[in-house]
């Protein structure tokens, strides 16, 4: 995500510089656009008036900002943070308020549409923060994205990202169900994706990912352990809601199972592998 992100920011009158835990993945793209690259995050957080993360967890975010060596005491007054990670409502709302008492703003901005949407620069993006830090990160976020979404304040662009992957896990549940259906009544699977998805059936999922899951192509656009790790985060925050989720805690046994199968870096589609042995008779099965 981060290095598609990283081209269409350069690519489209932006001065960018760059860092990246895995310092050879910073010097490989770095060269490869001719951009700088920080040795650390707390150089680069002293040389940036815009800070940009885009890591796994709530606690990596804390810890690029907030640990030893981390941004945020780098980072001018002034300055403005904005997270395109994918964490926790309320680290995030925490870490807000800790920017802001330094003067810096914040903007959380999780992204949705795979690698692919990050390397056209097509990523919808739902952002969280104050209208004036909302305002500043605006031109920003478009260089990546062609649906920019303020949500209200800080937290809101992580809930709304969590609502979307409820929608994703979901979809994709009704996808696998449903090629399964088709192939157990002896469908043409393309044909059939074609004539329905322009339908009401239609979904992002069933273009993107359908076409995949019948060529038996399992390389990531987001692979299930991100897309676990944010279904945990979207159940540990429906229990504090008190809301349901009944289809997409079983969707979290179905990726805890293919995790213990040590499939969990294949892309999110393969969420079709876990009911696939409940098929009536093996032969059913897509290897």
């Amino acid at each position: 995500m981060g290095s598609g992100m990283v081209k269409n920011l350069a690519s489209k009158g932006n001065t960018v510089r760059i860092w990246n835990r895995t310092e050879s993945k910073a010097e490989e793209l770095a060269k490869s656009l001719k951009i700088e690259h920080a040795k650390t995050i707390k150089d680069l957080a002293a040389i940036s008036t815009v800070l940009m993360l885009c890591v796994t967890n709530s606690s990596d975010v804390e810890q690029l900002l907030f640990g030893d060596d981390g941004a945020a005491s780098s980072l001018k007054k002034g300055s403005l943070a904005i997270d395109c990670s994918t964490i926790s409502p309320k680290t995030t709302e925490e870490i807000a308020a800790r920017l802001r008492d330094q003067g810096i703003g914040f903007v959380d901005a999780p992204v949705s549409g795979g690698s692919e949407g990050a390397a056209q620069g097509t990523l919808a993006v739902m952002a969280g923060g104050a209208e004036d830090d909302f305002n500043r990160a605006r031109p920003i976020l478009e260089a990546i994205g062609i649906r920019i979404t303020h949500m209200g304040p800080a937290g809101k662009g992580q809930v709304t990202k969590l609502l979307n992957q409820i929608l994703v896990v979901v979809n994709m549940l009704a996808v696998s169900e449903a090629l399964l259906f088709g192939q157990a009544a002896q469908l043409d699977l393309e044909k059939a994706i074609t004539a329905v998805e322009a339908g009401a059936g239609g979904s992002w999922m069933l273009s993107k990912r359908g076409p995949q899951v019948l060529d038996n192509y399992w390389k990531p656009g987001f692979t299930i352990d991100l897309q676990q790790k944010d279904v945990d985060l979207v159940l540990e925050y429906a229990g504090e809601l008190g809301v349901p989720l009944l289809a997409t805690g079983m969707i979290r046994q179905f990726y805890a199972r293919l995790q213990k199968e040590g499939k969990g870096g294949l892309g999110n589609h393969a969420l079709i592998q876990a009911l696939e042995p409940l098929l009536p008779s093996s032969h059913d099965k897509k290897e």
